[in-house]
C-alpha cells in the first residue's frame, strides 16, 4: 500500500465497519485457540490485529515492511519490527500462531510467505490467513491497494499444503455485501478505503455481524479466510 493509504487506515480502523468485524472475526477464533506463546502478526499496517492478539494472552509481535505503517503501530505502543513477509526473521518453529490479514494478495512470490508461515510455526502451531476472493471481483481498488491477486477457494487451499501446512477450514467472508461490492467496484476509480458516515457504518456493522449467524461461509464472499495448521 502507499503510505497516504496506510494513513486513512489507521485513521479509520478502529471504528469502520469492515475492520471492526474482521477483528472480531478474529477473536472469536483466538477463542478456540489455546494460548500458545509467541504470535507473529505479519503485514499488520497499523497493529489492529496485533492488539487483539495480546489482548487474548498472546505474546503479540507484529512485522510490518512498510516504513509509515511500522512507525504507526510503534507509536500505540506494539512491538513490531520490519521485515519482508517472504524472509521473516524468526527461527523457525518459534511460533504458536501466525495471523497474515490481507497480506498474500500483495505479493508476487506468495508461495515464499506461506512457506515462511510454516517454517516459523511450531508443530501444532495454527496460521490464520485472510485474502480477497475471486478475479470476477476484480477492480479499480485492487489495482490501488497493489494486489496481485485474488483469490479462489483451491488455490488458496493449495497454497497452504504446498507450504506444509494442513488445512483444517476454508470458509468465506463479507457474504451478503457481495452484490453490493460487486456493482459498486465496477465504476469504482480507486480504492473505496475511506471514512463511513456513523450512520451507514452502524448499517453495514449490522449486516455483516449476521454473517455469524447464518449459514453463509460457504457460499461467494469478497474476502477467504483459512485456519491451517503445521503437522
Amino acid at each position: 500500500m502507499e503510505a497516504a493509504e496506510l494513513q486513512t487506515l489507521a485513521t479509520v480502523e478502529d471504528r469502520h465497519w469492515w475492520y471492526k468485524e474482521r477483528r472480531a472475526l478474529l477473536a472469536r477464533e483466538l477463542r478456540r485457540l489455546p494460548v500458545g506463546g509467541l504470535a507473529l502478526d505479519v503485514g499488520a499496517a497499523g497493529g489492529g490485529n496485533t492488539r487483539v492478539l495480546r489482548a487474548h494472552g498472546w505474546q503479540a509481535l507484529a512485522v510490518e515492511y512498510a516504513p509509515t505503517a511500522a512507525q504507526i503501530a510503534r507509536g500505540r505502543g506494539i512491538d513490531v519490527i520490519r521485515a519482508d513477509a517472504r524472509e521473516l526473521p524468526v527461527n523457525s518453529g518459534a511460533c504458536g500462531l501466525v495471523t497474515a490479514f490481507d497480506v498474500l494478495e500483495h505479493i508476487k512470490e506468495d508461495y515464499l510467505a506461506a512457506a515462511e508461515i510454516a517454517r516459523v510455526l511450531k508443530p501444532g502451531g495454527v496460521a490464520l490467513i485472510a485474502v480477497p476472493c475471486d478475479m470476477a471481483l476484480w477492480s479499480a481498488h485492487d489495482e490501488a491497494v497493489g494486489h496481485v491477486r485474488r483469490y479462489a477457494r483451491a488455490e488458496l487451499a493449495d497454497l497452504m499444503e504446498k507450504a506444509g501446512l494442513a488445512v483444517e477450514r476454508i470458509w468465506s467472508w463479507n457474504v451478503l455485501l457481495r452484490p453490493v461490492a460487486a456493482y459498486r467496484r465496477r465504476s469504482s476509480a480507486g480504492s473505496d478505503l475511506d471514512e463511513v458516515p456513523p450512520l451507514l457504518n452502524a448499517g453495514l456493522t449490522a449486516i455483516i455481524a449476521a454473517e455469524r449467524y447464518l449459514p453463509v461461509k460457504a457460499l461467494p464472499g469478497i474476502s477467504l479466510m483459512v485456519r491451517a495448521r503445521r503437522p
